[in-house]
């Protein structure tokens, strides 16, 4: 497969569209997993990293939600096989470092430098464009491709009956929201729930209390058809913004269905600094508030400090505690069976060709996942 040509989707200027264009492969590190890709779905990170708001070596190939099937592998590969159905995750996590062994493989310390240098193992990089430069792989998975290399840790195997372009959303948004409710907060059956901002990682928040056994989960947001998708996700409540609250407290709102108590767990998945506030006035005294949405990492966020008493515990989670080895197979079964709604996440499919008339979408807001669809 080394020197072979296929089509990827390259950011070369931040502020700039992708550029679609030939690249080629070097040969496979020992250690090297090649995948060819069939769908990858569009996250708000990939757009962000368009803007310049995330900041990643140029040029790159961006997509971070992927699935598709093993074509080779390394020398050194045994977890794996050519033929597996796999999906990627971007935390291909030693399981030997410091922070691994602390259970926090988002810290991981081969992971963090080479998602912030756009290489892979060893400092490098497997994808050449038309002239032979170099091309970074985004956050080690770079999905918007027909072909990606991803270390061994990253391709993780999922049953053949799991559609591609289903099973590409575990990667990120699935993950992070149902990981959130299931593995940071520990949501416990019968525990009230209130998720403020349902896009596409507040939707599996919904859905990871659902599957948690939570009572009652209160869903809030500043759009109507979003709330709607929300209840169809497993929310018993919905709420429209504070904005749209006409002078009521969403607080005492959800203090009046939870008893008078407040949530016993809250989730920011807005990115909103003033929802933020919401979270923890909405939270019981001895609650948990789970931070999931993202703003500019340089802004300052002021809190009321009664607001944080109580024994109230603030975490902020990056993708849900993820551990993609066990989680991955189990929310595929999960969807198989019935229990995880996926097909209801997807509003557009499209071909690479067309990836940048989606991401205005992905901007607007007006879909919840478009996935690119690189072969059937």
């Amino acid at each position: 497969m080394a020197g072979s040509t296929f089509q990827a989707a390259v950011l070369r200027e931040t502020g700039a569209p992708l550029s679609i264009e030939p690249l080629t492969l070097a040969p496979l590190e020992p250690g090297d997993v090649l995948i060819r890709m069939h769908a990858a779905g569009l996250c708000h990170t990939d757009r962000e990293a368009m803007t310049g708001a995330f900041a990643v070596p140029l040029p790159v190939v961006l997509g971070h939600e992927g699935a598709g099937v093993v074509e080779a592998v390394g020398s050194a590969v045994q977890r794996v096989k050519p033929g597996q159905h796999v999906v990627c995750t971007i935390y291909a996590a030693c399981g030997q470092c410091y922070y691994c062994r602390h259970d926090q493989p988002m810290l991981c310390d081969m992971v963090v430098p080479n998602h912030r240098a756009a290489t892979l193992s060893a400092g490098r990089r497997r994808l050449r464009d038309a002239s032979g430069a170099e091309v970074g792989h985004f956050l080690s998975v770079s999905s918007f491709a027909e072909y990606a290399v991803v270390p061994e840790a990253a391709a993780i195997p999922v049953p053949d009956e799991m559609p591609f372009d289903r099973a590409c959303l575990l990667g990120c948004s699935v993950i992070t929201g149902v990981g959130a409710a299931l593995r940071v907060a520990r949501v416990g059956l019968g525990d009230s729930v209130v998720v403020i901002g349902c896009g596409p990682v507040g939707l599996n928040v919904v859905q990871g209390a659902r599957l948690a056994g939570a009572g009652a989960i209160i869903a809030v947001d500043r759009r109507a058809d979003k709330l709607e998708r929300a209840s169809a996700f497993g929310a018993t409540h919905t709420m429209l913004g504070s904005e749209d609250l006409r002078g009521e407290d969403l607080a005492a709102r959800v203090r009046a269905i939870t008893g008078g108590r407040g949530a016993d767990h809250a989730f920011e998945a807005a990115g909103v600094i003033g929802s933020l506030q919401e979270s923890v006035d909405c939270t019981r005294p001895g609650g948990s508030v789970t931070i999931l949405g993202k703003t500019d990492p340089n802004r300052l966020v002021e809190l009321r400090f009664g607001s944080i008493s109580g024994e109230r515990r603030i975490l902020r989670s990056s993708l849900g505690g993820a551990k993609a080895a066990d989680d991955f197979p189990a929310y595929a079964q999960a969807y198989l069976d019935g229990r995880l709604r996926l097909d209801e996440m997807i509003d557009r499919r499209l071909p690479l060709a067309a990836i940048n008339d989606a991401f205005e979408d992905v901007e607007r807001g007006d879909v919840i996942r478009a996935v690119v669809v690189m072969h059937e």
